[in-house]
């Protein structure tokens, strides 16, 4: 099988030795799985390019139409394989094989396989809210899944690492403040997608729509709509209380608690775009 590396995979494999080292391993990886769960590659998927993970058509050794995903080393995708295994195809995509140590899935392939984005945001606002309430459960203890804190406290440390880059240190404190009291303060806690935005949402045959790429974490629902928020930045400079307003009411979940997310991800998550002005107007106007 030939192991086409997308541009994006390749930068952000430049970004640490763990990764680089990943890279090099990978054809020998594909090849070995190909051997394992006896794969035939397909012809190559059509739309985004994926930048976090290794991602080919295949066909599986019965010939059913399959995914063979390998993930990069990457903090918040680390319990993917336990999500998927944990959602079992309600409203995600399948997964027909893995391999825990190698971060690698086969998993249904959705056809037609085109993205929600071909529909209106505000329909896309009706899909999402209702692949998250259905995703929404909290798993048997044990379990191995992190806290949403896990995962703050992570961007807090990155950030802080960052201060020379902060353009508004008031807005930074308070988002970091927030990243801090937010997961404490959640009334209820249920296993979170965290990713879940039209891109990653796959219409198919099975259902109309099936979610792939989650990076799950538990915690407080009201954090997870933050992420299709962020894709709608249009939307939300023309009319940020009535975006945020609409999709709280469809996901059923309360709207200050939402709008206190977005502030904090918009204020002190850590990103490249730091200075990005449309997501400083955004936390101004959402400061507490």
């Amino acid at each position: 099988m030939e192991v086409k590396i997308s541009g994006g995979l390749r930068a952000a494999c430049s970004t640490t030795p763990e990764r680089a080292a990943w890279l090099d391993r990978l054809p020998g990886v594909v090849r070995e799985l190909e051997q394992r769960w006896a794969l035939t590659p397909d012809a190559p998927l059509s739309g985004e390019e994926p930048s976090c993970s290794y991602v080919a058509a295949v066909r599986s050794a019965d010939g059913r139409p399959a995914v063979l995903k390998i993930g990069m080393p990457h903090m918040e995708a680390e319990h993917e394989i336990p999500g998927l295994r944990f959602w079992n195809g309600d409203s995600t995509v399948r997964l027909l094989e893995a391999d825990d140590e190698l971060g690698a899935m086969l998993m249904e392939r959705c056809e037609p396989g085109t993205t929600l984005r071909t529909l209106a945001e505000s329909d896309q606002d009706v899909v999402i809210a209702g692949l998250l309430r259905r995703l929404w459960r909290m798993p048997s203890p044990p379990h191995s899944f992190r806290s949403l804190s896990t995962m703050t406290q992570f961007w807090a440390n990155e950030t802080l690492s960052q201060r020379e880059q902060w353009p508004d240190e008031g807005l930074v404190r308070e988002g970091l403040r927030l990243f801090e009291e937010l997961p404490r303060s959640a009334s209820r806690a249920v296993l979170l997608a965290t990713d879940l935005h039209a891109g990653n949402v796959l219409q198919a045959e099975r259902e109309p729509w099936l979610v792939i790429d989650p990076k799950p974490f538990v915690g407080d629902p009201a954090y997870d709509l933050t992420q299709h928020l962020f894709n709608c930045r249009t939307r939300l400079r023309l009319d940020l209380n009535g975006t945020i307003r609409r999709f709280a009411d469809l996901a059923e979940v309360e709207e200050a608690r939402v709008r206190l997310w977005a502030f904090a991800r918009a204020a002190a998550d850590p990103r490249d775009d730091r200075r990005n002005e449309n997501l400083l107007s955004i936390a101004r106007s959402l400061a507490p």
